[in-house]
This record gives C-alpha cells, sequence and structure tokens, in this order.
C-alpha cells in the first residue's frame, strides 16, 4: 500500500526542510512542495491562478500516486484552509493509499525565531512573522495529526512522522 505525506502548517514551520529530510529517510519516494506551483514573477493570487495551482499539485499527485515506482509521497503546503485540503484529497485517486495528514505547530515565540533567521539570511521579508503567526491558530481546528514542533529538530520530527502507524 503507498503512503500519502501531507504536511502542512503556517510558513517558516519548517515543512520542507522534514518533507526533503522524510523523502531521503523512506524507501522509494517522491517530493512535492505547493509553493512550487506558486514560483512566479509576478506574484499574482486571484481565482484563476488559485485553481491553476490546485489543478496542478491535484495532477502532480496523481502522476506520482499512478507511478509504481514510488511508494511514499510527501506533498508539503501551508493548507491553513481545510477546504483547501479536502477538495485536493477530493481529486486524488486514492485507491490502496494510506493518507497521513500532518499539521506542523509551534508556539509564536519559536515561529519567529524561525522566521528571523530566514530573514536575515533575506529569503523572507518582515512581514511574514505577523502574517505566520496568524495563520497558527487556523491548524488548531483541522483534523489529523498534529506535532508540536517547538523543541524538536527536523530529524526528531520525521522519527515522528515515520512511527505513525
Amino acid at each position: 500500500m503507498k503512503k500519502l505525506y501531507i504536511i502542512k502548517g503556517t510558513m517558516g514551520i519548517g515543512k520542507t526542510t522534514v518533507s526533503k529530510l522524510l523523502k531521503n529517510s523512506l524507501d522509494r519516494s517522491v517530493f512535492l512542495d505547493g509553493d512550487w506551483c506558486w514560483d512566479m514573477s509576478p506574484f499574482i493570487v486571484n481565482e484563476e491562478t488559485k485553481k491553476m495551482v490546485i489543478d496542478n499539485i491535484i495532477y502532480l499527485l496523481n502522476n506520482f500516486l499512478k507511478c509504481s515506482e514510488y511508494k511514499n509521497i510527501i506533498f508539503c503546503w501551508v493548507l491553513n484552509l481545510k477546504e483547501v485540503e479536502k477538495e485536493i484529497l477530493s481529486r486524488l485517486n486514492l485507491e490502496k493509499v494510506e493518507v497521513f495528514s500532518i499539521s506542523l505547530v509551534c508556539n509564536e515565540l519559536e515561529l519567529e525565531k524561525r522566521l528571523k533567521k530566514d530573514i536575515e539570511l533575506g529569503l523572507r521579508k518582515e512581514e511574514i512573522i505577523l502574517k505566520s503567526k496568524e495563520r497558527l491558530k487556523d491548524y488548531k481546528n483541522h483534523e489529523g495529526i498534529k506535532i508540536e514542533v517547538s523543541n524538536l529538530t527536523p530529524i526528531e520530527i520525521v522519527n515522528i512522522i515515520k512511527n505513525i502507524k
């Protein structure tokens, strides 16, 4: 049986880092970061581009699920809106697929610390701190598995995910 790991959480919480490590620690795995489907200039968010991004994610995930070479599919994205995750899942062929929906959460102080590192490296802008903190609360009502990552290293998070049954 294939496994689909959906790793979600607010910006800067460590989704991409954890997902890459998870990919490298699981047999026959593939990784899709939803942000890759938004990597455009200029960055335009409207109904047309939102639909395009969702369609592209679904297309890629379905192809990964269909491919006999992959047993573990890892998908990370902010996914703070439950209805977006629900739409994606409703359009995937999940026959013989076990789905793990995992929210990474942490305290605001830790989130700010992580984001400030990215800001210092020029990877993010200062305004991301407030936006990311606002989205943090969205995951409280999400179904699935929640992992409190404030005091965990990425490797520790990966080990927790790998031990989910």
